[in-house]
């Protein structure tokens, strides 16, 4: 019989605040957390904002020595773990290290520390290449960061399918834990691609708003006037457990997490099915997975990355698994404030949906203020909304055509 997974820590580094309550207050308050680029000179490029973090100080969390050492999506990984693990209460020792184990995933990896490498190599030579530059590089660094920190000896690995990898983090914890082969779980995502190359490369594939001279209104998922999403970065981490872990050690229980769909669309690069056939099968089989019925989905938190297409396609998809539920269900996408974080946007929309059941308040849309005749579902458009969530899904849809959903229930034992 599987085991029953809940979630029981939290740790968030967000351009809308750092920590758990910073990141809700933020969302439930409608705050946008895009400004213009502060990192570099973005006057050639066709898009000037973005989500940075900019209160987020390494030093708080680790080391300078470990600090240097790592870059900085590594770095939001590991702050988020630690919160995590401490918001748990999770005491984690040499006697309990090999039944604890780590997914944390990035859909990028470290970009920056590339940029300056190579900038290294061209100007000075292969010899003054940084002895940590592939450390520092490779997407899985921040799981192994995390369970070096830790003392982690457990299940380690790290999921990287772009805009879904937070989700498939989540999920593919789920599973490990639901099979036996662990008692907890730090799982989510980070990701720091706010650099020259990772906009330039964005604005290249023409997804990017442009809406430079009004930043704080540029992402307005499922609005009719919507050009493009926003970049950010961050890290959202959760510490899943078994539900006999966490009531034998008396831990808080966030929610459930119940079920869990992911397949591929088998369509395109970049673009979503135009049918939404992946994005639907994926919500069915969360659905399915979590053992109930379409009409028990009280709220979701979409993937509404505020392009034109993909806010289109997720509505046509939640029709067709819903029907005419679809009209009773409570939709929201938080990227409209925190940005689209990419690899760790899967892991914060767990977390904000959580949150949300845990104050029974729907975090809204914000900037929804033109109606898509496609777009036609309730949206919960620029104001929080009281309701009580039972039972909700939150969806990422990644390039490649990588699909993830995540279902989770209110714990009521």
């Amino acid at each position: 019989m599987a085991h029953r997974v809940v979630i029981t820590g939290i740790g968030a580094v967000t351009p809308v605040g750092i920590g758990k309550d910073r990141f809700w207050a933020a969302l439930a308050r409608g705050e946008s957390g895009v400004g213009p680029i502060t990192r570099f000179d973005t006057s050639q490029f066709s898009t000037r904002i973005a989500a940075e973090v900019n209160d987020f100080d390494p030093l708080e969390y680790i080391g300078k020595k470990e600090a240097k050492r790592l870059d900085r999506f590594a770095q939001y990984a590991l702050a988020a773990s630690i919160m995590a693990v401490s918001d748990s209460a999770l005491k984690i020792s040499s006697e309990n290290s090999q039944e604890i184990g780590v997914l944390v995933g990035s859909g990028i990896g470290g970009i920056q520390t590339l940029e300056t490498q190579h900038q290294v190599l061209i100007e000075k030579g292969p010899d003054k290449v940084s002895p940590f530059f592939i450390p520092m590089l490779i997407s899985n660094i921040a799981s192994g960061q995390v369970s070096i920190t830790l003392g982690i000896k457990g299940p380690n690995t790290c999921a990287v399918t772009a805009c879904a990898t937070g989700s498939h983090a989540i999920g593919d914890a789920f599973r490990i834990l639901q099979r036996g082969e662990a008692r907890a779980m730090i799982a989510g995502g980070a990701e720091a691609p706010i650099t020259p190359l990772g906009l330039a490369g964005f604005c290249s594939l023409n997804a990017l708003s442009r809406r430079n001279h009004e930043p704080t209104r540029a992402s307005r998922p499922f609005d009719k006037d919507r050009d493009g999403f926003v970049m950010a970065e961050g890290a959202g981490v959760v510490v899943m457990e078994t539900r006999e872990s966490a009531e034998t050690r008396g831990a808080h229980i966030y929610a459930e997490v119940i079920g869990y769909g992911m397949n591929g669309d088998a369509y395109h690069i970049t673009a979503p099915d135009p049918e939404g056939d992946g994005a639907a099968r994926a919500m069915l089989l969360a659905v399915q997975d979590a053992r109930i019925s379409p009409g028990d989905v009280d709220y979701i938190n979409a993937h509404g990355t505020s392009t034109p297409l993909n806010d289109k396609v997720e509505t046509l998809a939640i029709k067709r698994v819903f029907g005419d539920h679809a009209r009773k269900i409570s939709i929201s996408s938080t990227k409209s404030m925190t940005g689209h974080v990419l690899g760790a946007t899967g892991a914060l929309e767990v977390i904000a949906t959580i949150l949300g059941m845990q104050h029974g308040i729907i975090p809204p849309t914000i900037n929804l203020d033109a109606s898509d005749p496609e777009c036609d579902l309730d949206y919960v458009p620029n104001q929080a909304r009281n309701r009580q969530i039972k039972i909700a899904l939150s969806n990422s849809f990644g390039f490649g055509g990588h699909n993830a959903v995540i279902a989770v229930k209110r714990y009521d034992n």
